[in-house]
């Protein structure tokens, strides 16, 4: 084991070191417990990479020796640390925010955590201390550049005579060398916080799917309960606000790349409309926003969210190329040939315009490619074109760009056309209220998290169901010994054994058990492991949505009763 690969462990009180010691070995992570902050100075000094310390640790204590390590790293390191916080209904004291200030770069997590956001958490601060590492051996190897570069400074005038155009040659050949050198370190440290805050969101908006979870739902079982017009007023307010949260959500999980593309028919006219009040609020009121929508309503083949995301990202480069105001155009087409790069057949275009200060030609090769920016540093991360253009390509399609100086840029998402959905009038939509009926089905709800699983619970039973609910995998296998479902309900993300793994377990013992998958995330291992899941449902998700899948899933079409 590496000592840059050790991760200290400052826990003080009760058992908790030696409960995250355990946790950590079972991640396969070695870790140092540490006495006090001048031990954890003195192994810092060692080598590690992230340090896990709990907020009490580091209070009423001398914490000198560790302030001193923090203020002397090198200009390279700026060690990772993840504090454990105690959760608290006010302001943080004083003595609190100074341990915050002066150990820099803190992750906080209020206490208590689950494992895996803890697990998260660890894993993003090894990543970014081991870019770090990274940059140590690009710093070194570009001192060495540098005083090769002052050793040829030093010689040059005696030299001058005989090597003059060799010399000066070289000379701009290493400060190129150097320049490329100092971009690839700005590039890296960009992608080292890009990576850190993706990691996170990511597990933020999964926690948050789950609160979403149960609001909507216990949402949706008060309006169903009662005929109080004021209460059902309040709650459907209060149902809104949940649906704009999820979407938010789900550009948290765009934004991190957890989200995989869902590519179904969508009409681009509807999507720009229904974006009208968002892009108002993001491009300010110096901005004219305007629309060119094509008259034949073209449907295109897309994620509606990853859609949403890229013409968000357009429209705030817009907004950022006319500071002085100016007009945002958005235009949708149709039935245009393929351009070149992607397969012949017809397109539909969404496009924004802009009339801002443009772009020059010589750039414009480039504008695509991930880091690469034309803003000053600091203002842009250099990842919202190259997105836009990784969202057209996984969807079938191309982005372009053009533009001119002092006019404006224009950028295009080419789509492949779709048939538009039709919906079958003679067929009336699933019944889910009291006037139907339903067999008995026995159903089993697995989910590690108690809210979510007696929303579920209830629901279903409201709707006649036997329900039979396990925490976790381990009692889920030890229910099914006793009795085998009609079918079960399983979370994806859960401690110890996860969605994926019960259900592979499931289907040895029973091969035609219906399983519905329910998850938060939109992880590669829920779309790689499909021939194992009946149905997937993402949260936040409604009852409705649910007990639809359920009688799908066994079959059962439900009946209206005369």
């Amino acid at each position: 084991m590496k000592m840059e690969d050790r991760i200290l462990v400052l826990a003080l009180r009760g058992r908790d070191a030696a409960v995250m010691e355990v946790l950590l070995a079972k991640q396969n992570y070695a870790s140092v417990i540490c006495a006090d902050a001048s031990m954890m100075s003195q192994e810092l000094e060692k080598g590690a990479a992230t340090a896990i310390i709990t907020e009490e640790s580091l209070t009423g204590v001398d914490r000198t020796a560790l302030d001193i390590w923090v203020e002397q790293q090198p200009p390279w390191s700026d060690f990772p640390f993840i504090l454990l916080a105690t959760r608290r209904a006010g302001h943080r004291p004083r003595d609190a925010m100074r341990v915050l200030e002066r150990l820099g770069n803190v992750i906080v997590l209020e206490r208590p955590i689950h494992s895996e956001t803890l697990g998260s958490a660890v894993r993003s601060a090894m990543r970014v201390r081991r870019r770090q590492y990274e940059a140590r051996e690009r710093l070194a190897a570009l001192q060495l550049a540098e005083e090769r570069l002052t050793h040829l400074n030093a010689n040059l005038e005696t030299r001058i005579a005989e090597r003059t155009s060799e010399l000066s040659r070289a000379n701009n050949m290493l400060m190129e060398e150097v320049a490329e050198r100092e971009r690839a370190q700005t590039a890296l440290v960009q992608a080292q916080k890009m990576e850190a805050v993706g990691q996170l969101t990511g597990g933020i908006a999964h926690d948050f799917n789950n609160l979403l979870t149960v609001v909507s739902g216990n949402l949706e079982m008060i309006e169903r309960r009662t005929d109080d017009q004021k209460v059902l007023r309040h709650t459907r307010f209060a149902a809104e606000a949940t649906d704009r949260a999820a979407k938010l959500t789900r550009q948290l999980l765009a934004f991190s790349r957890t989200q995989q593309l869902a590519l179904a028919p969508l009409s681009l006219n509807a999507l720009v409309e229904g974006m009208g009040d968002l892009l108002a609020r993001t491009i300010g009121p110096r901005i004219r926003q305007e629309r060119s929508l094509a008259p034949s309503q073209p449907w295109v083949m897309a994620d509606v969210h990853q859609l949403e995301l890229a013409v968000l990202n357009l429209a705030i480069n817009a907004r950022d190329a006319m500071s002085d105001g100016g007009i945002l155009t958005i235009e949708t087409d149709a039935g245009l040939p393929a351009p070149q790069g992607v397969k012949p057949g017809k397109y539909g275009v969404v496009r924004v315009r802009d009339n801002g200060i443009g772009i020059p030609q010589p750039l414009l090769s480039k504008v695509f490619d991930p880091f690469y920016t034309t803003k000053p540093l600091g203002k842009g991360t250099g990842l919202g074109l190259s997105q836009v253009f990784g969202i057209a390509k996984q969807s079938g399609g191309v982005a372009q760009i053009e533009s001119v100086e002092h006019e404006g840029t224009s950028v295009s998402i080419w789509l492949p056309l779709a048939m538009r959905p039709v919906v079958d009038a003679g067929l009336a939509p699933p019944l889910f209220h009291s006037d139907r009926t339903r067999p008995p089905l026995d159903i089993l709800v697995v989910d590690d998290d108690e809210s979510v699983r007696r929303f579920v619970a209830e629901g279903l039973e409201s709707f006649g169901y036997h329900i039979k609910q396990a925490s976790s995998g381990t009692d889920a296998v030890a229910l099914l010994d006793i009795a085998i479902p009609d079918i079960m309900i399983v979370d994806f993300a859960m401690p110890g054994m996860t969605g994926i793994e019960l259900a592979e377990l499931v289907r040895g013992l029973v091969p035609d058990l219906p399983i519905i998958m329910v998850t938060g995330y939109a992880e590669e291992g829920v779309s790689a492991n499909t021939s194992l899941i009946t149905h997937i449902i993402r949260k936040p998700f409604k009852i409705d949505t649910l007990v639809d899948a359920v009688e799908m899933a066994t079959g059962n079409m439900v009946k209206q009763i005369d």
